[in-house]
């Protein structure tokens, strides 16, 4: 192992050489000799590596044989000195000139290590449909292994990752009690006039300060806060202002709490005034269907029927939702807290198996308000873990 090693191991050594086999015999059925992964949440996963770097190209690219190679820019190879479980031959550092050049690219230096290796040839997979990878990288990896085949493998690590461990799943309640603990702030910070940003600031140090009682601090979330208010509400994805906060509107707040990486998104609405009784009608409807979701949330069952039993409670109330009503969650990074692998939504027929998380994002986003409540839960052998022990209700201040 690393001497320079100093950041505590998110998991152990054995648990990373698991995976690494589970990846490998999935690498063999699909016919890929290496796979190149670009995702700083599946570097995190297969290496152990986080650091803030991947605005500029990185990879962990796993070979044939052997423990898997981090690679990075050169200043960043401190960072993974000290985070990865492989040792320091398995680091690889491009010089800075590399950098955000017009005239080289760092994949071309990777290609000379990988010949370097013997690794220039077979069938390679790459996360084609992923934000980290560009079109420009691709180009010069085909360039520069002119003889090897190259194979979309995007999501191939997303997928090992749906089913957490009982450590995964220990940091997500951890991450529980920080959300909680974010919509408490905010519960009691709330109120006509307060300035928006100065909320969010309260939200950040909820969700990031030391909490001696739990033993443990946030991490910063994949997503930033999210909470419009009134009229705004309507769209799921605005962030904040400076503005005073408002008599008789409604804001939701999507949060998460973060731990070792690894999200626990809940959303909670609050109105400060006289809620409109279309918004009392429509929560009636939102959590009747939550809890229509959760008795399909079992294993076996699909994630189709979770969001079929969602949907069928809000039509028979009228009301449309037209999009996805959740999504699979776990260890992420900007700009992204879920996993890109399973939707809850109609027609999605993967099977549930216990551990498998997910965010039972269940908002809806009118043409002139918006509601959110949701959960963020495991499936277990029964019935879901509920990761969060907050009321699934609107807080009404008047």
């Amino acid at each position: 192992m690393n001497k320079l090693q100093r950041t505590p191991e998110r998991y152990t050594t054995e648990e990373y050489r698991a995976r690494l086999v589970k990846i490998r015999a999935k690498m063999e059925k699909q016919g890929l000799d290496m796979l190149i992964v670009s995702d700083p949440s599946n570097m995190s996963w297969v290496s152990g590596y986080g650091g803030w770097s991947f605005y500029v190209h990185q990879c962990v690219v796993i070979g044939p044989t052997g423990d898997p190679v981090w690679f990075g820019r050169s200043q960043d190879a401190q960072g993974a000195y000290r985070t990865v479980w492989v040792s320091r031959d398995n680091v690889i550092g491009y010089p800075d000139h590399y950098v955000q050049s017009t005239e080289i690219h760092p994949m071309e230096y990777l290609c000379d290590r990988l010949t370097d290796m013997g690794w220039d040839k077979g069938t390679i997979g790459v996360e084609m449909d992923n934000y980290w990878f560009s079109a420009r990288a691709f180009e010069r990896l085909q360039n520069g292994l002119p003889n090897a085949k190259f194979k979309d493998s995007t999501g191939f690590i997303n997928w090992e990752r749906a089913v957490k461990s009982e450590k995964e799943l220990e940091y997500m309640r951890q991450a529980a009690r920080i959300v909680e603990r974010m919509h408490h702030r905010i519960a009691d910070k709330i109120e006509v006039g307060v300035r928006k940003c100065d909320l969010v600031a309260e939200i950040y140090d909820a969700g990031l300060r030391y909490d001696e009682w739990y033993g443990h601090g946030g991490d910063y979330p994949a997503i930033v806060p999210l909470l419009p208010s009134g009229p705004d509400a309507a769209a799921p994805h605005l962030t904040w202002d400076d503005l005073p906060m408002k008599e008789n509107e409604g804001t939701f707040f999507e949060i998460a709490g973060c731990y070792q990486r690894y999200h626990v998104p809940l959303s909670r609405t609050i109105f400060l005034g006289k809620p409109p009784q279309e918004i009392i009608e429509a929560e009636k409807a939102v959590l009747e269907g939550m809890d229509a979701g959760l008795e399909a949330a079992r294993a076996g069952n699909t994630c189709h029927d979770i969001a079929d039993a969602f949907f069928k409670s809000l039509e028979k109330r009228g009301i449309v939702k037209d999009n996805r009503c959740g999504y699979s969650i776990g260890l992420s990074y900007p700009p992204d807290w879920g996993e890109r692998t399973m939707s809850l939504r109609r027609g999605d027929m993967t099977e549930l198996q216990p551990g498998m998380t997910f965010h039972f994002m269940t908002g809806l986003w009118m043409d002139t308000w918006g509601y959110e409540t949701t959960e963020s839960i495991a499936i277990t052998d029964g019935a879901p873990e509920v990761f969060c022990d907050l009321p699934r209700k609107m807080l009404v201040k008047s």
